[in-house]
């Protein structure tokens, strides 16, 4: 009597089924049914696969029959799918029953729902990544909207909240990773919302152009070269943003072009910032050459060194500032190109760090520390060559290789 309440208490309160060793079912409890919307009768003699869901890789199953088909208890949580095409979720506890010759016979198995608890746990994850990504948005310092788009590092601003593991390499290049992907959805993001801006600052300066020149200005030079320089710098920040926003994928197209025309053009959008900082910049080309890559992202690897320059002059009381840009070649041929202040110089004890993602000297409302390592990205990868950095007559100086173009 006692043996028959206990098999009532087991089968009100959980789900039992019970399979042959080929995993066809013999026998389903009321609750079963309940859960899965099937009946008894379209249950029995079915294999165990009529609740499976698809979503559950085949590896999950495999690994199931390993443990049982061994004799031994195997449970886990188990997505499966009723008649209606809805989604349970039961913890499950599958115990091979042995016969008097010690040889498996059926199986039985015991679960309870947890559908509720497991759709819980996923809306706090959803939850947790929407907070995650309000965080990051509320993070971003905007500045002057013409700086903060000739400056892509700073609008890279993103906060860190994890740290990056230094005892296991393995833990450390999947942090890296997640890391590039966040970078990747952000640049994106910020390509959306800067899009409206720019094509508003365009017709802004249109309309400009256009009243000025209804005031009889139209033959005023300096104004017509003001206009399209700015017009220049917006188109150029336009297809920066949009190079970053491609800088992930596996199908950006490559182009060929000279080392002093990309030189020239960080300069010529650089100017207004180093002349207000009043620092002289002089490009010396010893010996041009072609190079394959992309222009705008190499572009922007020539700006953020510049950046990082302006940066270090502002701390310093110095009359004299110069960046000094040598093109050239080496003896195998490749380009060559330095870029170096006069501006104290790197600490030593920090030189081997700077490349390193997240790390910067700045404070934490003007930089992120992804510059140079971006910058490196962009060298080793889109660019097959190298950089370097190293003090040299009270400045710093980053060397820059590039394998020359083969057409």
């Amino acid at each position: 009597m006692k043996l028959e309440q206990y098999q009532h208490a087991i089968e009100s309160s959980n789900i039992i089924s019970k399979t042959d060793v080929y995993g066809i079912i013999t026998f389903v409890n009321d609750e079963f049914c309940k859960i899965s919307g099937y009946t008894k009768e379209e249950l029995i003699g079915q294999n165990h696969n009529i609740v499976r869901h698809p979503d559950v890789p085949a590896s999950t199953f495999k690994q199931m029959w390993q443990t049982i088909l061994q004799k031994k208890t195997y449970k886990s949580t188990v997505k499966n799918r009723a008649k209606d095409g809805s989604t349970f979720y039961v913890n499950t506890t599958v115990f091979p029953i042995l016969n008097e010759e010690d040889e498996i016979e059926e199986f039985i198995a015991i679960r309870y729902d947890v559908t509720e608890s497991v759709r819980l746990s996923e809306a706090l994850i959803a939850k947790d990544e929407e907070l995650e990504d309000l965080n990051a948005t509320l993070e971003k310092r905007v500045q002057e909207q013409t700086k903060a788009l000739m400056e892509l590092n700073q609008t890279l601003e993103e906060r860190v909240k994890e740290e990056v593991e230094k005892n296991r390499e393995k833990d450390r290049f999947l942090f890296q990773q997640s890391r590039l992907a966040s970078m990747g959805e952000m640049i994106a993001n910020i390509a959306h919302q800067w899009r409206q801006p720019l094509s508003e600052l365009t017709i802004t300066l249109y309309q400009m152009k256009k009243v000025y020149t209804k005031q009889g200005n139209d033959k005023d030079e300096a104004f017509e070269e003001s206009y399209i320089h700015a017009k220049r710098i917006i188109s150029k920040m336009s297809e920066t943003i949009e190079d970053f926003r491609n800088f992930f994928s596996p199908e950006r197209q490559s182009d060929f072009f000279m080392l002093s025309s990309v030189a020239q053009e960080a300069i010529d959008i650089m100017r207004g910032t180093l002349e207000k900082n009043k620092i002289y910049i002089k490009l010396d080309v010893k010996k041009d050459v072609k190079i394959k890559g992309f222009f705008n992202e190499f572009s922007q690897v020539l700006i953020n060194i510049m950046n990082n320059a302006i940066d270090a002059f502002n701390g310093i009381n110095l009359k004299k500032r110069l960046i000094y840009i040598e093109i050239d070649t080496t003896t195998q041929g490749d380009a060559i190109m330095r870029l170096c202040d006069n501006a104290g110089g790197i600490e030593e004890g920090i030189l081997d760090k700077i490349f390193e993602p997240y790390f910067t000297t700045k404070h934490a409302s003007s930089g992120t520390g992804l510059g140079l390592y971006m910058s490196k990205m962009i060298v080793n990868n889109s660019m097959k060559g190298s950089i370097v950095a190293h003090n040299e007559n009270k400045g710093a100086c980053f060397t820059l290789t590039i394998p020359a173009a083969k057409e």
